[in-house]
């Protein structure tokens, strides 16, 4: 085999790799989706050939340099996808999944072919399987304001929550009162329920929940 066969191998296997991984996201409704991912994985494998074949009869040679450039590199790219709101932090997901495509891109460009076509298996099967899981365990954090009429209904109110709730700050306005608090609730109960839990609440009128 020529070393451009293998080479041109090397970026159409990190294509498709990178395909697979961002059409999962793609399905998902993410922000970075099918054309992202493969963008990253190209990248990754070319700058991974061109350190070990751009440079190979320089006097100081050293292929590890422009990888762990493109490691950073990536950081700074899924830093984009993050974001944090008052009750919750998205887009930590796809951020590692676009790392994580970096990584696969930089192993078909050294030849670590089984490698990177492991590391996708494992990727997708972790995308796929455990995010069935992650809806059904672990907490979810919601940032909730109502208010009353008087100090006594609303101490039932966050006194009926009990330990779920994490913060919590009360106000006096015009004779009213407006309670914030964080309530921190099994995944498993859903946005929905939760609602309708929160506006049955005696005495109280719920003004937003997010």
């Amino acid at each position: 085999m020529t070393l451009a066969l293998e080479l041109t191998i090397r970026m159409v296997g990190a294509g498709l790799l990178g395909a697979a991984i961002g059409y999962e996201r793609e399905m998902r409704a993410k922000g970075a989706g099918l054309r992202t991912h493969v963008l990253v994985a190209l990248g990754a494998c070319l700058f991974m050939i061109i350190s070990q074949h751009g440079f190979s009869g320089a006097e100081k040679f050293d292929a590890a340099r422009i990888a762990a450039g493109v490691v950073g590199g990536l950081g700074f790219l899924g830093g984009g996808i993050i974001m944090k709101t008052s009750s919750h932090v998205s887009g930590l997901t796809t951020a590692a999944g676009l790392w994580v495509t970096g990584a696969v891109g930089l192993s078909m460009g050294c030849g670590l072919y089984e490698m990177a076509v492991l590391c996708t298996a494992l990727l997708l099967l972790c995308m796929e399987v455990l995010n069935f899981y992650s809806i059904r365990m672990g907490r979810n954090e919601f940032s909730l304001v109502f208010s009353a009429a008087d100090e006594k209904s609303l101490k039932n109110a966050v006194d009926s929550l009990g330990k779920q709730v994490k913060r919590f700050s009360l106000t006096k306005k015009d004779g009213s009162y407006k309670a914030t608090l964080a309530l921190v609730v099994r995944k498993r109960e859903g946005y929905v329920h939760l609602l309708e839990r929160i506006t049955a609440l005696p005495g109280v009128e719920l003004l937003s929940l997010e």
